[in-house]
């Protein structure tokens, strides 16, 4: 039988559109249950809402979100028998409820930024890449790749936590950049020879990603200094990866670590001429601050620009 809908394409766009987003939502789901999370697609923007603006009514969450309030009130009603979410009458107006994420939806949602998101992102990335022409034909090529390639099937970039195994990536791959741009100096070798002494032992954390086909290219560590104070420090990406957006991955990745742990005050140290890698860091949240330069610049001897993270 002939796809209707594929047919007359500008007569049924929006249930083509609809087709595809029921498509895509699936793959999701899968990878959500993967990852061990109850939570829906269609359920994040609203949890991702609650945890950036804090508890809310169902109307301010419908204006927001752009979507009408009973399927607001429906959403709500699942996020509230799985516990994630909660309600209380207002203070000054006992006739409206906010709505606001419990300690179990936080743990959930800091979850998936970890585990579903950045592996989403990096399909769809993928899925996209190289589109162009009228918008039916990219929706053809689309559902065209999808078909051959689920979401959830993806070879794109993977995240892994520290082990000893992976001890001589987190030192290879940061040698390999700041020899070729600077030189190893003594704090440098100290973290590098002895991860785990140095940052996992005391309380941070590192991760790294890993790109099919290429095995581990990029790491990244929280190395604590203070109490709820880390450096965001040994971000690096091989050569090899290039191009395959696995440093915003991994940024991501560490930052929604850094917000799980309860990490008051990140910030980092780097140089002017790592512009890519600062234009990166500007683009997710972080901004130039002379009081971290004050404060821990001297640490090393490249260090001409300091940062701190200022979540949106």
């Amino acid at each position: 039988m002939p796809d209707i809908i594929t047919e007359r394409g500008e007569l049924f766009l929006g249930s083509r559109l609809k087709r595809l987003a029921e498509r895509m939502q699936a793959d999701v789901s899968r990878m959500s249950a993967e990852a061990g999370l109850p939570i829906q697609p269609s359920q994040y923007p609203l949890l991702a809402t609650l945890d950036r603006a804090g508890a809310m009514t169902v109307s301010a969450l419908a204006d927001t979100l752009g979507l009408s309030q009973p399927a607001i009130t429906r959403t709500l009603a699942n996020l509230a028998s799985l516990g994630l979410v909660d309600s209380a009458r207002a203070a000054v107006d006992q006739r409206q409820k906010h709505v606001s994420l419990t300690p179990a939806g936080a743990a959930a949602l800091a979850q998936a930024r970890i585990a579903v998101w950045p592996r989403v992102e990096s399909a769809v990335i993928q899925l996209l890449a190289g589109l162009n022409g009228p918008l039916l034909d990219q929706i053809g090529a689309i559902e065209t790749r999808l078909a051959t390639r689920p979401l959830h099937a993806t070879p794109g970039l993977r995240l892994h936590e520290f082990s000893d195994d992976l001890a001589k990536d987190f030192h290879d791959i940061n040698a390999e950049w700041i020899e070729a741009m600077f030189r190893l100096e003594q704090t440098d070798r100290d973290v590098l020879l002895d991860p785990r002494g140095r940052i996992i032992d005391p309380g941070g954390t590192i991760l790294f990603v890993e790109a099919a086909g290429l095995g581990i290219v990029g790491t990244c560590a929280l190395q604590k200094t203070g109490e709820a104070t880390f450096e965001l420090t040994k971000m690096g990406v091989r050569e090899s990866a290039r191009g395959r957006k696995a440093g915003e991955f991994l940024l991501a990745a560490i930052l929604a670590r850094a917000e799980a742990m309860g990490v008051e005050k990140l910030y980092l140290l780097t140089n002017h001429r790592c512009a890519a890698a600062i234009h990166l860091y500007e683009k997710l949240g972080f901004a130039h601050d002379a009081e971290i330069m004050h404060d821990y610049g001297a640490r090393y001897a490249r260090c001409d620009v300091a940062m701190r993270y200022r979540p949106r």
